[in-house]
């Protein structure tokens, strides 16, 4: 990356403080852009679902590395759950969604509260052969009482799609039948999952996320604390694809030991640690075994730590250092934090990070864990809170004698409880990937790139006012 006429900022730098300048491009057009990243992740897309409780559960993971991401699993879920939640998302297909199912005898009341649970807004019927008889969709439980049978309201005028059918064809014959969606079924008619007409279309557009065994891939998370070296042993034997050891202030000597312990397990998985924003940290992390470095401390919505603390540093200029430095090691970067726009993935990319690691702004997706709340205006919403809240603290450390539990209580650090307010135009988290991966595509094109390593060498930045920044923000209203 380059500053505009070579002038070298004098401060430190926020995504808003930066632009970045079209250059002579070949890239003719946006679908000749290759989104991968070389840092041992396997994505496809440059986007990784950071490990918050509100945000990471195993419909994330399973929606995103369908779209070519990577979700980490925070390190406050039990083991035994991380299991689950493994095996679960590595279970799933490749190009159809898991379906919410009903039986006939189910209440609408049951199927309103399941419906939030997927972005396709509908729940297969299906009877005791586990082959699906009829639809439901919101459209056919409006008005209706909710103690009403769902074989009574739901659509029985079927078109199912087999399982092994290409995208292709199953767009053609959704499209062909005016559907919007069709169970899949295996070859005795049951039920396998289920295909929308845009989840068809974004199978030609994205290329899923997979291990050598052809599953989609998860990340998992551990802490500092502790038995470190079991928990990374456990996880691995969980079947995780990339092991993050994590906290908020990740240049600290418990860290080094914590990620020197992981390192001599040699466990063949991308080792990732963090959080930093410094050269320094990104040197002695990666001395200390680390693969990709964790870049980003205050920027996040939740986080209050800079307001607290008074430390932290603007994410651009700490993702450019950082991610040179790690360079230089033969490692990366994942910039964390301080992402509310495309715009913001692409600045990221051009400062050298390999992925981005996005969490408040897909907490109000209907992929995020929690249950669809609607407040007194009428909009829906999710809750979501920091993991350095003292509802976060609270989770870890629940095993502990309520006497410590009380003291690490007192020095929260971090939003409790937050509305993540769901936009009716993108409620998916795939909504809000079509929009990233639009904007970085188009990004790539101006830059005259068509890959991230040639995006890091060709990206031209220059300084603007906040003037500058309001300008290039659109109206949705005359002035």
């Amino acid at each position: 990356m380059h500053f505009l006429n070579g002038l070298a900022p004098t401060h430190d730098l926020t995504y808003d403080d930066v632009f970045m300048v079209p250059r002579r491009s070949s890239v003719a057009s946006r679908m000749d852009v290759d989104l991968r990243t070389a840092d041992g992740t396997g994505n496809t897309i440059p986007v990784v679902v950071a490990n918050m409780t509100a945000i990471a559960g195993r419909r994330m993971a399973e929606t995103v590395a369908r779209r070519g991401g990577i979700t980490v699993v925070p390190q406050d879920i039990p083991t035994e759950v991380v299991h689950d939640v493994v095996a679960d998302v590595k279970s799933k297909h490749l190009l159809h969604d898991t379906a919410i199912t009903l039986s006939p005898t189910e209440t609408v009341g049951a199927a309103m509260t399941l419906l939030p649970k997927r972005a396709h807004g509908a729940a297969v019927v299906v009877g005791d052969d586990g082959r699906p008889v009829g639809v439901v969709t919101e459209t056919d439980l409006t008005g209706v009482d909710r103690f009403t049978q769902v074989r009574e309201v739901m659509s029985r005028e079927l078109v199912t799609v087999p399982a092994d059918v290409t995208a292709e064809a199953a767009y053609d014959a959704l499209a062909a039948g005016h559907h919007r969606l069709a169970p899949a079924v295996d070859a005795d008619g049951r039920l396998v999952g289920l295909l929308t007409r845009k989840g068809a279309l974004r199978a030609t557009l994205y290329t899923p996320n997979v291990d050598d065994a052809g599953r989609l891939r998860v990340a998992a998370a551990v802490g500092i604390n502790g038995d470190v070296a079991g928990r990374a042993k456990e996880l691995a034997a969980a079947g995780v694809d990339v092991l993050v050891v994590d906290t908020a202030h990740g240049h600290q000597e418990k860290m080094l030991e914590a990620l020197a312990a992981v390192r001599a397990l040699d466990l063949g998985l991308p080792v990732c640690a963090g959080n930093v924003v410094s050269a320094d940290g990104v040197r002695d992390l990666v001395e200390a075994g680390a693969d990709i470095v964790k870049v980003g401390v205050g920027p996040g919505a939740m986080c209050t730590t800079r307001m607290m603390t008074g430390v932290g540093r603007p994410q651009f200029s700490a993702v450019l250092e950082c991610s040179r430095t790690a360079a230089e090691l033969g490692a990366h970067v994942w910039a964390d934090g301080g992402v509310k726009h495309p715009r913001d993935v692409a600045l990221a990319l051009a400062a050298g990070a390999s992925n981005v690691m996005v969490g408040s702004w897909f907490a109000g997706t209907l992929e995020s864990p929690g249950d669809l709340m609607v407040g007194s205006d009428g909009r829906g919403y999710k809750e979501s809170f920091g993991m350095a809240s003292s509802r976060a603290v609270r989770h870890r450390t629940a095993a502990e004698s309520s006497y410590d539990r009380a003291r690490k209580a007192i020095f929260e650090e971090g939003i409790s409880s937050a509305r993540m307010y769901v936009d009716p135009q993108r409620p998916g988290v795939e909504d809000l990937l079509d929009a990233i991966v639009a904007g970085v595509r188009s990004a790539f094109t101006y830059a005259g790139a068509r890959t991230v390593a040639e995006f890091h060498e060709r990206a031209v930045v220059g300084l603007q006012s906040a003037a500058g920044y309001a300008e290039g923000a659109p109206r949705h209203s005359s002035w």
